[in-house]
């Protein structure tokens, strides 16, 4: 069985640009209650469905699968709830751990998140200058939740 054991945080600047190129993203849902996600995704030649359990102390249950691209690309236009999302992905090392930088497009524009997965809850971790606050508690910042309510939407 997978589990996921990650933390979230929002970007302060544009710096993680100058470290990785980036690779887009497109993902839909399945099914986006809270309880469990079902998602569908693709990214560049590569496509996975991925099913995730709701989180409890930042652990969630998590299993992921190979798709046909193809077939990847057909749920997202044709049975994925709408909109799909779009995201620019960035790969960071950072001291001894993997940050993901996810920029989001469409309406979604402007949302900059940094995530990191690790192998327990207390595993101590270095956070980046460009790394600002915690957001992993804040049911806002879940991608499922963003078709439902997109960051253009929140007001600030």
């Amino acid at each position: 069985m997978g589990v996921e054991i990650e933390r979230k945080y929002l970007v302060l600047s544009d710096e993680y640009k100058t470290l990785d190129s980036g690779e887009l993203f497109r993902q839909g849902y399945l099914n986006s209650n809270k309880a469990r996600v079902v998602r569908i995704r693709v990214r560049e030649d590569k496509a996975y469905i991925t099913i995730k359990s709701l989180p409890k102390d930042l652990i969630r249950d998590e299993f992921e699968y190979d798709i046909p691209v193809n077939e990847a690309v057909y749920l997202l236009e044709n049975i994925c709830e709408q909109p799909i999302i779009e995201k620019t992905r960035y790969k960071i090392k950072f001291r001894d751990h993997l940050w993901e930088v996810d920029e989001f497009h469409g309406e979604n524009n402007g949302l900059v998140v940094a995530e990191i997965e690790l192998e327990n809850v207390d595993e101590p971790f270095a956070i980046p200058p460009w790394v600002g606050d915690e957001v992993s508690h804040d049911w806002r910042y879940f991608n499922s939740n963003l078709l439902s309510n997109p960051y253009s939407k929140w007001s600030r």
